[in-house]
């Protein structure tokens, strides 16, 4: 039983599992958002270049909310077990690379001077699309959110993330002024550009005295670097505690699990310093953009497909998804016709293997990848995935069907029209958009107003745009009916056989 084992820690691992021979004496990392993927992705690479080259790189890790991991790994000292699984084998490893954690609602102060440490010289971030408090409307920061008024006022402790990385900058200007790197972890484009957006629009609202002093500090001494990260990790349950046991032979609490395929793509641009994350697997170049766009398009871009169709025909995890022969197509047709000629696929990369790669990862039934999950926070992810590709091929006059396709399994998932039953799966989707989009279709119910669709692209959801090509709403609303009367598999069908109609463009 694993309650009679002994609790993992450092000490009690196997000494074959663990990557580095004793836990980092200092930190100099500083993570905010101590998820999943953070624990089973940078905290892996930054192990594994510590293995190779030792350095003050150890991280403290900043729940924002939750409290459960940041006390469980206290509790272990700072140790569990990362379990990659294929349907062939499973591996485990501990990564022992935390020096510590804080939980950010309890300790907001201790989070503010770990940023302003002389000894951090880099603050990464997973947060997801939804931490970073987007604006809808100007895809800036939302300004008007009353978490990030408050986090201006500057009276209370900050609540939100980019609050707090200007306040604790603001504190490290004012203490020592030493260089630091920002480097955001999240699937955004350009995600180093749109941190430092967002902190230089926090920072010129500011009071003037404030503002005065901290943004031309930012300007030389603080870098954002671009990133592109990619590593399937699903949540946690009892499956994997009891991986751990029965792998290592001790009790462990907070496992992650991952799937064996990880990769990190950064700029080489930091201001204090970085571990040698290349020696770790990581890959430097000038020009992050391709890899991200590969990577939210092909990888994420078709993920969010497949959840969606998925969750409507009633499939709990993306490998059931993909055995369902309408959607692997459907998954394979808006990669191939609508995601893939808007990119340039980097020289390095085998474009082949890469998506052979991504079908092998989808059908990987012993990670159980869930629909709900992939699906979650659907407005804000497709504003970075669909509106690009979709105007490339709306603008030389051809019909995107897989993203209108995209667009209506998401929103037949998360706003399902009056006697519509999208299922457990998609019901079960978080999404921060749902209210707006049950106000929208409530506006929309009327004779004389404008169809849901076109209300919806005209609120700028997805960008600016796609409301200048009513065609494509049509399209998305066709898509709906589709769904609605029968089924995603019918939509799917009919999406496939327009790109075999010369007439259906």
């Amino acid at each position: 039983m694993p309650h009679a084992l002994p609790r993992l820690r450092h000490a009690t691992a196997p000494a074959a599992a663990l990557t580095l021979p004793r836990p980092p004496a200092e930190t100099g990392i500083v993570h905010l958002g101590l998820g999943n993927f953070h624990r089973a992705h940078q905290a892996v690479h930054t192990a594994a270049a510590l293995r190779h080259t030792d350095g003050p790189w150890g991280i403290l890790g900043v729940a924002s909310h939750s409290a459960t991991v940041a006390r469980a790994m206290r509790d272990q000292e700072m140790a569990y077990a990362v379990v990659e699984i294929s349907p062939d084998d499973t591996r485990v490893t501990v990564p022992a690379v935390h020096t510590g954690t804080l939980v950010a609602t309890e300790q907001p102060d201790d989070l503010l001077d770990a940023l302003a440490a002389r000894t951090t010289a880099v603050i990464t971030l997973t947060v997801t699309e939804h931490g970073y408090t987007f604006s809808p409307r100007t895809g800036g920061l939302d300004l008007d959110a009353p978490a990030v008024q408050a986090d201006l006022r500057g009276d209370t402790p900050p609540r939100t993330t980019i609050g707090q990385i200007v306040r604790g900058l603001q504190r490290r200007m004012r203490t020592h002024a030493r260089p630091v790197t920002v480097l955001s972890c999240d699937n955004l484009v350009g995600n180093g550009a749109q941190t430092r957006r967002l902190v230089h629009e926090f920072t010129q609202a500011l009071p003037a005295a404030e503002r005065d002093d901290l943004a031309p500090w930012l300007e030389s001494a603080v870098a954002f670097p671009n990133s592109m990260v990619d590593r399937i990790v699903p949540a946690t349950t009892g499956t994997y505690r009891d991986a751990v046991a029965t792998h290592l032979g001790v009790r462990d609490t907070v496992p992650v699990p991952a799937e064996p395929f990880s990769m990190w793509v950064m700029e080489d641009r930091f201001a204090a310093g970085r571990p040698r994350w290349e020696t770790g697997g990581a890959l430097f170049t000038d020009d992050v953009e391709p890899y991200e766009l590969l990577k939210l398009r092909l990888l994420n871009g078709t993920h969010s497909l497949i959840a969606y169709l998925g969750a409507l025909d009633g499939r709990e995890t993306i490998p059931g998804a993909t055995a369902r022969p309408f959607i692997a197509e459907a998954a394979r047709a808006v990669l191939h016709d609508d995601y893939l000629p808007t990119l340039t696929v980097p020289t390095d990369i085998d474009l082949d293997h890469y998506i052979g790669q991504l079908f092998d990862r989808w059908a990987n039934t012993a990670l159980g990848h869930r629909t709900r999950q992939v699906g979650s926070d659907g407005s804000v992810k497709l504003r970075q995935r669909v509106p690009e590709p979709a105007l490339f091929h709306l603008r030389a006059g051809r019909m995107p069907h897989h993203l209108a396709l995209t667009v209506a399994a998401y929103l037949c998932c998360v706003a399902p029209r009056p006697g519509f039953s999208p299922g457990p799966h998609a019901t079960a989707m978080a999404d921060p958009a749902r209210e707006t989009l049950a106000t929208i279709a409530a506006r929309g119910a009327t004779a004389s107003g404008p169809s849901f669709v076109e209300a919806v692209l005209d609120s700028g959801l997805l960008g600016d745009g796609l409301r200048d090509h009513p065609d494509f709403a049509a399209r998305v609303s066709e898509l709906i009916d589709l769904i609605v009367r029968h089924g995603p598999a019918a939509a799917a069908a009919d999406a496939a056989g327009a790109l075999r109609t010369p007439a259906h463009r």
